[in-house]
């Protein structure tokens, strides 16, 4: 059995208070010294070697870095009434240790108020906005100019103005109504998110019926747009054929003109140079236009008949 001396005892002793009154705080941590259960001094924030009363003191160790907060999911009403799921996150640090020592005690507490404060803020500003200034940004536009024509008519009625809000303001505003609460708990809040919206399947149905509904109005206008355009193609191609017939009339006409006007020249000349042979050349043709079967019943005198008589053998 081991025997210690009384020196060496008060210096075992000695140790071990020396252990239990040292402390180290860490480059990420900032800490405070509790005495039955009441802070004591001012907060810690250097890194390094600390002392405290042994068995009196105890040191409250808090994170100096950024925390994240994920919210519950919750399901809101838009100022339009549809009802969407919303999924929000958000950044925070503890800003002053002493504050957040007395209000919430330490992390577990911070973040059961800070489920409290931000869903009550997410809720306030998500269910007085419409639908679209949320899924959207500020600077959200459509430059029409960069559109082809099939693309601008596609948009049809669609309202392309720019949000007023946008969704980065909205969560501004969450910020700002969420952060007048935060200096009584000691807690900074950086920022605040929103993740992801999703519609319930009601606003699904509805939403979906909206865009059927839309795309069925295109195509019923391009329809209309494609038959009032078949109607103005039929319409000119109907105008262009008459004017073609007419034209082409027309020139027959002046042909058939030129041609008679020709024929009857010929005519006369023909006529001019020998009459009596002009008359019997156009009695024959007569004669042969009657035909082999064709009974003639005329005068005896009948100029008709003269060419007849003549040519008559006895």
């Amino acid at each position: 059995m081991i025997k210690l001396t009384v020196p060496a005892a008060i210096a075992l002793v000695a140790l071990f208070v020396a252990f239990n009154a040292a402390f180290i705080i860490d480059q990420a941590e900032q800490g405070i010294v509790v005495q039955f259960g009441e802070p004591i001094g001012e907060v810690i924030t250097e890194p390094g070697l600390h002392w405290r009363v042994p068995f009196i003191q105890e040191i409250r160790r808090f994170d100096k870095r950024l925390l994240d907060w994920d919210g519950d999911v919750s399901q809101i009403p838009t100022l339009g009434r549809e009802f969407i799921i919303v999924d929000t996150t958000a950044r925070w640090r503890i800003s002053n240790p002493l504050q957040f020592l007395r209000s919430v005690r330490d992390e577990t507490g911070a973040r059961t108020r800070l489920d409290n404060i931000l869903d009550s803020a997410t809720r306030d500003i998500v269910s007085g906005t419409e639908l679209e200034e949320i899924v959207r940004s500020a600077d959200w536009e459509v430059d029409m100019a960069e559109l082809d024509e099939e693309e601008r008519n596609a948009l049809g009625e669609t309202n392309l103005e720019r949000p007023t809000k946008g969704r980065v303001q909205l969560e501004q505003e969450m910020l700002a109504a969420a952060s007048r609460l935060m200096p009584e708990l000691g807690i900074e809040l950086v920022d605040v998110r929103i993740k992801r919206i999703i519609y319930i399947d009601s606003v699904r149905v509805q939403v979906e019926s909206r865009m059927i509904s839309e795309r069925q109005s295109i195509a019923a206008r391009f329809r209309s747009e494609g038959q009032g355009r078949s109607e103005e193609i039929l319409g000119d191609m109907g105008r262009q054929l008459r004017q073609i017939n007419s034209e082409a009339e027309r020139k027959a006409q002046e042909i058939i003109g030129k041609a008679d006007a020709e024929a009857t020249r010929i005519y006369g000349a023909a006529y001019g140079a020998d009459p009596e042979f002009y008359t019997f050349s156009k009695t024959l043709e007569s004669y042969r236009a009657l035909g082999s079967n064709t009974t003639l019943m005329i005068k005896a005198d009948s100029d008709f008949f003269r060419y007849l008589q003549s040519t008559a053998r006895p």
